[in-house]
């Protein structure tokens, strides 16, 4: 039976109350620290992933729980203000930390600016796209780009679209140009299309193949597809097929699941498969959710919907979020672990109604009630430390960010209470990367 959704809002808000004592002011506006015993702000402060940008999020989910506190209010008005200041210098582009992620989170907020980030990516952009900064010789050409939903091309895409949806001037332009770098980028394989990490002309190494979301097949084609129903392409919408189609010719398919490789070739000393959104059938699932949203009858001998169900399947016989073994599972936050897997059970459940989808949802909750962990100051607030089994003390620094951290987990048990009450019309926050998810 599931817990009372009382248990969940609650453990939501002492973890809430966390990550606000976390929010640190400097001279260049607010940060958040990775980690809170940190002193300075560290290498990624201000994005959606880990800095304070991300808790915009947390606060479109609150607002479907209950009125914001006139604190909270100030922090929205902060995270913004911190964010628009940065636009004019900003050289990253990115989904985690760059000006896709400053779109995402102004929009959250409903504040001005999201207009002067497309400008600035529009100004960024190059003839074939815009110049990662992590991505430098020898391992690539000196002008390497990159392909992908959280680094790549396919996150400005994203970025794009969702800006779109605001009626944000400049957005048509940015998506169309970034659509049409991705069917560019395309490498025809006999199943279907491939779109690498890094384009193979730019590699001066072998390609090494992620296919799932965060940096793969999964994530491209997703948004691809995406554009493709946004955007009323159906050169999109096939190109994405084609996507789908080769991303099935790499899966393991045995049980009537379907989950891929987190790296072809493997690597010692990791698992071969993970369920996550970033790099498992949580994420994977979204590339078939857009393909069933844009109509898509068949990918390969089964239909989109069909597709998406045996991303669940195969999240459901994995084990999670049962610690198997070190290694395996040990992670509860949005992109690598069990909020993550939670959020997007919930849309699927929310959009079809099969219960057992959400039963998972509240096993998986009830694994993060298990976890939580009392604050040492007063033992009122809660956080999650996820495990590092290599090392000596396995336990990691508290995390109060949205992507890995205790803000995105409580977002997830604010919107799993209100689902519990208010069944499957319960109100649901869009977001970049999952609005084709969501029942229409």
């Amino acid at each position: 039976m599931p817990e009372e959704p009382e248990l969940y809002r609650d453990l939501a808000e002492r973890a809430w109350a966390w990550v606000l004592a976390q929010v640190r002011s400097g001279d260049d506006g607010l940060w958040l620290p990775e980690d809170p015993s940190r002193q300075s702000p560290g290498d990624y402060p201000y994005g959606m992933h880990s800095g304070v940008g991300g808790l915009a999020h947390v606060l479109a989910e609150i607002r479907l729980t209950r009125g914001l506190t006139p604190e909270e209010l100030l922090l929205g008005d902060g995270i913004a203000e911190t964010l628009v200041g940065r636009i004019a210098a900003e050289t990253e582009y990115d989904y985690f930390d760059g000006l896709t992620s400053t779109i995402g989170v102004l929009t959250a907020l409903g504040a001005p600016g999201t207009d002067l980030a497309v400008a600035r990516l529009l100004e960024l952009a190059t003839p074939d796209g815009w110049q990662p900064s992590w991505l430098t010789p020898p391992e690539s050409a000196p002008d390497a780009r990159c392909n992908d939903a959280t680094l790549g091309t396919g996150a400005v895409l994203l970025g794009a679209m969702w800006a779109r949806r605001y009626d944000v001037p400049g957005a048509d332009a940015l998506a169309a140009g970034a659509a049409d770098l991705l069917l560019a980028e395309q490498e025809p394989r006999g199943s279907g299309v491939y779109w690498p990490f890094v384009p193979l002309r730019h590699l001066r190494k072998d390609d090494v193949v992620m296919p799932n979301w965060s940096h793969g097949q999964a994530g491209v084609a997703g948004a691809v597809a995406a554009a493709g129903i946004a955007l009323g392409r159906p050169d999109l919408v096939e190109a994405a097929r084609l996507g789908a189609e080769h991303l099935l010719s790499l899966g393991d398919t045995g049980d009537g699941g379907l989950r891929l490789a987190h790296r072809i070739p493997g690597q010692e000393g990791l698992d071969t498969y993970t369920y996550s959104w970033c790099h498992g059938p949580t994420g994977t699932s979204l590339l078939f959710a857009a393909l069933d949203r844009a109509g898509v009858p068949l990918v390969g001998d089964r239909t989109p919907y069909d597709w998406e169900r045996a991303c669940l399947h195969s999240l459901k016989v994995s084990g999670i979020p049962g610690r198997l073994h070190p290694g395996f599972w040990d992670n509860d936050g949005r992109c690598c672990g069990t909020a993550g897997v939670g959020d997007v059970v919930l849309n699927v459940w929310q959009r079809n109604g099969v219960e057992d989808d959400l039963a998972f949802a509240v096993t998986l909750a009830d694994a993060i009630v298990e976890r939580a962990l009392p604050d040492g100051a007063d033992g009122e607030h809660r956080y999650w430390r996820f495990v590092e089994h290599r090392n000596e003390d396995p336990l990691l620094p508290p995390g109060p960010g949205w992507m890995q951290g205790a803000a995105g987990i409580a977002a997830y048990l604010f919107r799993l209470a209100r689902v519990l009450e208010q069944g499957r019309d319960a109100p649901a926050v869009a977001r970049m990367d999952t609005w084709w998810a969501l029942p229409v």
